[in-house]
């Protein structure tokens, strides 16, 4: 065919036109439910403090609780390493990330909680807690001393079932009326809504944070927060539906994450306590629906936690580590990126899983991007989607420290900025 010669087509102009408007409903439907992940940071885990026992020390208390449980049961980084199963290669690496990070930023997301761990209380009492965690969260932001607050930090509020909805709604009230008296919300707020069985109940926490926002005159948009998932009713509705998928799109945008919680969902569908874990197969069937519905739409998922603490004598701290390292590996394997710790000494276990899980990863990403940035094909042929979960894996890394920005980019010739490029929020 010469240099100039017409390409051959049959459709008029007119048809074209005609499919583009049959879809602009669809355009804008896919724009508005599935944007993509917001590209933002995403702590590797949660750590729930009960509002009477959270004060400005809470942080550092948990990594120097952290940090010798470390000195007593695995004092280096062979030690750790003959628990955890770790090459010696690894281990070295790997233990010295968890003790900077333990000392630096121990936790990365803090919950103060008003619902389950905090326990029956007055009107009285909880209201006090609510202005005090307030107060503290300010103080703390705002001290910009490292290893004292958490990059994220909010509070878990009681659900919004009627028996308790009210208490639920003033204890919002005090704590962001706090926040917003004593200086603004800070970047890293996140609230927590539990219980929850209904997207209606989702609208309602939507509303709520749009009222605020109007009071306050804050952009629309500004209040997010994050879905409990605890109950059967939360994953399949009664017409057989996904009803998680309903609660993210009742929370008309504000939804931030689905965080799954363990003990309450298994005894909602009758497991035995004794088999209660984040890895039984109830628990797998309900995140596998949360992820589900959760893809595309910019809602992170969180797996959630193990009630085995890591006390008591030397082997029984190795034998809960193991099971937290084993489970944080397995979640992070599944793409659950978060957990939930409910103990100074999951720490360890957490950012060890975590660092070993994007240690290994890093040279396999790294030479499959930059093979795939050079396009050249090597043993594996890569997609651009495989390309932005090559990236979404060394950010990761990144974030939370296992990683470091000189070596990522010696080994794939790429900036954090050409990274994130890959991992943009759909356009």
């Amino acid at each position: 065919m010469g240099q100039h010669e017409k390409i051959a087509t049959s459709l008029p102009a007119a048809v074209t036109e005609a499919v583009g408007a049959s879809l602009a409903g669809v355009d804008a439907e896919l724009a508005r439910r599935y944007p993509g992940d917001p590209g933002t940071r995403q702590p590797v885990h949660t750590v729930y403090v009960p509002a009477d026992a959270y004060t400005a020390g809470t942080v550092r208390s948990w990594g120097d609780q952290a940090l010798a449980a470390l000195d007593e049961h695995a004092p280096d980084a062979a030690a750790l390493g003959r628990v955890l199963g770790l090459p010696d290669a690894l281990a070295g690496p790997v233990y010295e990330r968890v003790r900077d990070k333990l000392t630096r930023e121990p936790v990365e997301d803090l919950r103060i909680d008003f619902e389950d761990g905090y326990g029956p209380h007055s009107d009285e009492e909880e209201d006090e807690a609510a202005a005090r965690a307030a107060r503290i969260v300010q103080e703390t932001y705002s001290g910009g001393t490292p290893g004292t607050s958490a990059p994220y930090t909010g509070i878990r509020m009681k659900c919004l079932e009627a028996a308790v909805r009210d208490r639920a709604i003033r204890t919002l009230d005090i704590f962001l009326s706090g926040l917003m008296t004593g200086g603004g919300l800070p970047d890293g707020l996140v609230l927590t809504l539990p219980k929850v069985t209904y997207a209606e109940q989702v609208a309602a926490m939507a509303s709520l944070a749009g009222e605020f926002e109007r009071v306050y005159g804050l952009a629309p948009g500004r209040i997010g927060f994050e879905i409990q998932i605890e109950t059967s009713q939360a994953i399949l509705a009664p017409d057989g539906t996904a009803t998680v998928a309903r609660m993210i799109d009742a929370a008309g945008g504000r939804a931030t994450g689905l965080h799954y919680g363990t003990f309450d969902y298994s005894a909602c569908v009758g497991v035995s306590a004794a088999y209660q874990a984040s890895d039984h197969p109830a628990a797998d069937h309900a995140k596998a629906v949360m992820q589900v519905a959760a893809a595309g739409t910019g809602v992170r998922v969180s797996d959630g936690s193990t009630n085995v603490l890591p006390v008591g004598s030397t082997p029984q701290v190795h034998e809960a580590w193991r099971l937290h390292y084993g489970l944080t590996r397995r979640a992070l394997a599944r793409a659950y990126y978060q957990g939930w710790d409910m103990h100074p000494g999951h720490l360890p276990t957490r950012y060890a899983a975590v660092y070993a899980f994007y240690r290994e990863g890093l040279e396999p990403a790294a030479a499959r991007l930059a093979a795939y940035v050079a396009r050249t094909a090597g043993s594996v042929m890569d997609e651009p989607a495989t390309a932005k979960a090559l990236s979404g894996h060394l950010l990761r890394g990144l974030d939370c420290g296992a990683l470091d920005p000189t070596e990522v980019t010696r080994l794939t010739g790429l900036t954090r900025a050409d990274l994130e490029s890959f991992t943009a929020p759909r356009g």
